[in-house]
């Protein structure tokens, strides 16, 4: 039996891991367990490793990046519950799911257990099918988290790509995703409406990648035949989002941005309750974002002369008024004359 973190496997017992090379890490100082642990865990096709104590055990996570940690209660200097609280406070290990294995059933110790920040419990002995489902659903649980923070990644990076590109200030996107989300709250909002406007926030502009530089650097207006490729970008991002699941509440937002309730916007000439509710937020923050910013095609406003702006926009039947109100309320700037 090892315990030097290398994988276990047995001779008729081996097997190919599974196609998502799922991992576990089994830690616990008793080899009978280890061995019955990966037998079961490898005649299902898991790539397993062990480890006989915390210090150990610490090393293989850093090594494997398990899926799944079978872990044992009672071991050699840290228990337990200790390695578990330890791991759960580690910003790279407190999303990995923690099985705690055990021979105490009271309730006691199971309590300790949720407190450290255990997902999961297997009492001894074990029971083969039992150990294989909960495994089974927390790597599965695994893939799901490991799948949002990629996705949180991609979109904060393609959001500084598009800011870098584009001369947008610093800050942009995350600003546009911020303000969106706080107007949602002050509207009352789910929390999956509040999650597609912050994905929404950052990546209402990604098919900007496609147009040419010398089209958005321009310094004064463009030609009409420029701001008619500019506008594409909305169709084209939504196109860029299609096929990722992880976007799609954030589609609507990323092609009708710059529809307008009098129908006059584009790209679809969409007229009032048509336009998504989350399109308009993310419309009216964009639109404040590019007053307030240094833009080499017209002047920076304060806030008040961007507020003013918008709600002449309302006025003009482009927007909603509470969601200008809401606007207001959120950078904390009471309501002035619209400008003339």
């Amino acid at each position: 039996m090892r315990h030097d973190g290398e994988p276990w496997v047995s001779g008729e017992h081996a097997a190919a891991p599974p196609a998502d090379n799922a991992r576990v890490l089994i830690v616990d100082d008793d080899p009978g367990v280890c061995r019955l642990l990966s037998r079961l865990l490898i005649e299902e096709g898991y790539l397993v490793h062990v480890a006989g104590d915390a210090e150990t055990a610490l090393d293989a996570i850093a090594t494997h990046h398990p899926d799944v940690i079978l872990l044992d209660v009672v071991l050699p200097g840290d228990d337990g519950f200790t390695l578990c609280r330890r791991l759960k406070r580690d910003s790279a290990t407190r999303l990995t799911p923690i099985i705690l294995v055990t021979g105490l059933s009271d309730r006691e110790n199971r309590i300790r257990g949720r407190e450290a920040g255990a997902d999961d419990f297997l009492t001894k002995p074990i029971d083969g099918p039992e150990l294989v489902a909960r495994v089974t659903s927390l790597v599965r649980l695994k893939r799901y988290t490991d799948d949002l923070d990629s996705a949180a990644a991609i979109i904060t990076t393609l959001a500084v790509m598009i800011e870098i590109r584009d001369g947008h200030s610093e800050g942009h996107c995350h600003r546009i995703a911020n303000y969106a989300v706080a107007i949602g709250r002050a509207l009352g909002l789910g929390a999956v409406d509040l999650q597609a406007l912050h994905r929404g926030g950052f990546l209402h502009d990604i098919g900007m990648l496609a147009i040419a530089p010398a089209v958005l650097l321009k310094p004064g207006r463009l030609e009409v035949d420029e701001f008619a490729i500019v506008k594409t970008h909305t169709v084209i991002g939504d196109g860029l989002c299609r096929n990722l699941r992880s976007l799609q509440t954030a589609r609507p937002i990323v092609r009708h941005h710059h529809e307008r309730l009098d129908g006059s916007g584009y790209p679809d000439s969409l007229e009032g309750d048509e336009i998504p509710l989350l399109a308009q937020i993310v419309s009216a923050v964009d639109a404040y974002d590019a007053l307030t910013s240094k833009r080499p095609y017209q002047p920076q406003l304060s806030s008040r002369e961007a507020l003013a702006l918008l709600r002449k926009e309302v006025d003009r039947g482009w927007r909603q008024a509470a969601i200008v109100d809401a606007l207001s309320e959120v950078i904390r700037v009471p309501p002035y004359p619209p400008v003339v």
